[in-house]
C-alpha cells in the first residue's frame, strides 16, 4: 500500500521502554497501518526520532467568545470580591460578531499550536450580547476545520430564570446549531429551576449537557447531587458534565468519596478548570489560603470520568493563559500533589482519551481506522511530557501537517 503520510520512529503512549519504535501510515486522513518498519512509499514522510506521538489534545471547556478582553475590563485591584462576572458583563455591549471572531481565532490558533485537535467551547447568550457571541464563534467551525473539530455549548452566564429574554435566546442558539446546552446556576436567583430547565432544553434538542456548577468555599448545598438525580430521571447517564465544583475541594475525604460514587453511578462527568479555580478561589481567606481545586484523581479512582481544561484565557476570570492544555494538566498535578507515575498518567488521560470520552467521541487514539490527528512531543513518554510540559514539535489533523516547531538549539562557546 502507498500512503499519503508515514510518520516514522514514533513512540506511542503506554509503550514500555523496550518496545520497538513504530511507523504510522496514513491514507485518506485516517491511520491505515502501524508497524515497526513500514516498507512502503508515501507522498510525505516525517521522522519522530523516537519521540512521543499521541492523538491531539482535547479541550473540553474553554470560553472563546470572551477571551482576550483584558484591555477592556481589567481585573479588580483587590482580592475580594473578584467581580469577574460583573467586569465581563459591563463590556458585553462592545462585542460584535467580527470582534468575537477575531479574538476567538487568535485563541484557537494558540490552542492548535499547542496540540489541541478537538474542542468544546462555551458561549454566553443573554439580552446584553444576544447571539453575537454565538455567531462570532460559529464562523470558526468551518474556518478551522483543517486543524481542529469545534463544538459549541450555549450557556446563560448571568442567570436564566432571573434574566428575562435569556431562555428564548438559549432556544434560538440551539436552533442555530449549538450542540450542547450549559448552565451557570450560581448566578441565578433559583439555581434548581435553572438546572431543571436546562435538562428540559437538552431533552427537546437531544443535546448533551455541560454545566458550570458548585463554585464556592463550602461543601454544603451541592447542586451536583440534583444534577445526578435529574441525569438518572432523564436517562442521560454519560451525557452530562459539570465543571468547577470547587466546593468539593473544601469537603472531607469521606464526603468527596460519597459524592464521587454518586456521580459515577449516575454517569455525570467532571471537568476541573485548574487555572481559573486556583486564581478565583480562596479569596475569603487572608492567610493559609485554600487551593480551591478539586482532586480529580480521587474522583477518577471512584469511576468518575474527569477532564482538565483551560476555561478562560486573558480575561477577568483568568488573566493568564496561552491555550496550552499540557500546562493546565501539569498545574493540576502540582496543585493537588499528585506526582507518582500512575497519578501523572491519570492526569494525562484527562486531556487525551478521557477528555475525548467526555465529549462522547469514540474515534480517538492512535489506532488503525481512527482519524490521523497526531501530535509529536519533545518527550520520550506521556508521563515525562506532562512533568516537563513538553513542547509540540509537529501536529497533524487528518494526516495534514498543521504545526511545525523547531527544537531550540543551545549555542555553546567554542
Amino acid at each position: 500500500m502507498d500512503f499519503d503520510l508515514i510518520l516514522r520512529q514514533a513512540r506511542l503512549p503506554k509503550a514500555a521502554p523496550s518496545d520497538p519504535l513504530l511507523d504510522i501510515g496514513v491514507k485518506d486522513g485516517r491511520i491505515a497501518a502501524i508497524a515497526p518498519r513500514l516498507a512502503a512509499a508515501a507522498r510525505e514522510e516525517a521522522d519522530a526520532e523516537g519521540r512521543l506521538v499521541c492523538s491531539g489534545f482535547v479541550e473540553t471547556h474553554i470560553h472563546l467568545d470572551k477571551s482576550c478582553i483584558l484591555a477592556r475590563c481589567a481585573c479588580e485591584a483587590t482580592r475580594m470580591p473578584h467581580r469577574a462576572m460583573e467586569r465581563v458583563s459591563e463590556v458585553k455591549h462592545t462585542f460584535t460578531v467580527e470582534d468575537v471572531t477575531e479574538r476567538a481565532a487568535g485563541t484557537i490558533e494558540n490552542c492548535i499550536l499547542h496540540g489541541a485537535t478537538r474542542m468544546r467551547t462555551h458561549v454566553e447568550v443573554d439580552p446584553k450580547v444576544a447571539l453575537r457571541g454565538l455567531e462570532g464563534v460559529k464562523a470558526l467551525i468551518a474556518a478551522y476545520a483543517w486543524a481542529i473539530d469545534l463544538e459549541i455549548c450555549v450557556m446563560p452566564q448571568e442567570g436564566l430564570t432571573n434574566n428575562p429574554g435569556t431562555d428564548a435566546l438559549m432556544v434560538a442558539a440551539m436552533q442555530a446549531g449549538a450542540r450542547v446546552v450549559g448552565a451557570a446556576p450560581n448566578y441565578d436567583s433559583d439555581r434548581a429551576a435553572q438546572i431543571r430547565r436546562v435538562f428540559e432544553i437538552a431533552r427537546d434538542f437531544d443535546a448533551d449537557i455541560d454545566m458550570h456548577l458548585d463554585s464556592g468555599a463550602s461543601a454544603d448545598d451541592l447542586d451536583t447531587l440534583l444534577v445526578c438525580d435529574l441525569t438518572e430521571q432523564y436517562g442521560y447517564g454519560g451525557r452530562v458534565a459539570v465543571g468547577h465544583v470547587t466546593k468539593l475541594a473544601a469537603a472531607s475525604p469521606a464526603r468527596v468519596d460519597e459524592v464521587a460514587k454518586r456521580m459515577a453511578g449516575a454517569g455525570v462527568a467532571l471537568t476541573v478548570l485548574t487555572a481559573t479555580d486556583l486564581y478565583l478561589g480562596g479569596r475569603h481567606r487572608d492567610a493559609d489560603v485554600p487551593r480551591s481545586v478539586v482532586d480529580a484523581n480521587r474522583l477518577a479512582q471512584h469511576g468518575v470520568l474527569c477532564s482538565v481544561a483551560s476555561n478562560n484565557i486573558l480575561n477577568p476570570f483568568t488573566p493568564f493563559g496561552d491555550g496550552q492544555l499540557l500546562r493546565q494538566a501539569n498545574m493540576q498535578g502540582i496543585v493537588t500533589q499528585r506526582g507518582s507515575d500512575a497519578e501523572v498518567a491519570a492526569i494525562w488521560r484527562m486531556i487525551t482519551e478521557d477528555a475525548a470520552k467526555l465529549l462522547r467521541q469514540d474515534d480517538y487514539g492512535v489506532a488503525e481506522g481512527n482519524p490521523a490527528d497526531l501530535v509529536v512531543l519533545d518527550a520520550s513518554d506521556e508521563v515525562m511530557a506532562l512533568r516537563r510540559v513538553a513542547p509540540v514539535l509537529m501536529a497533524y489533523k487528518r494526516g495534514r501537517r498543521t504545526v511545525t516547531r523547531q527544537r531550540p538549539v543551545l549555542h555553546r562557546p567554542r
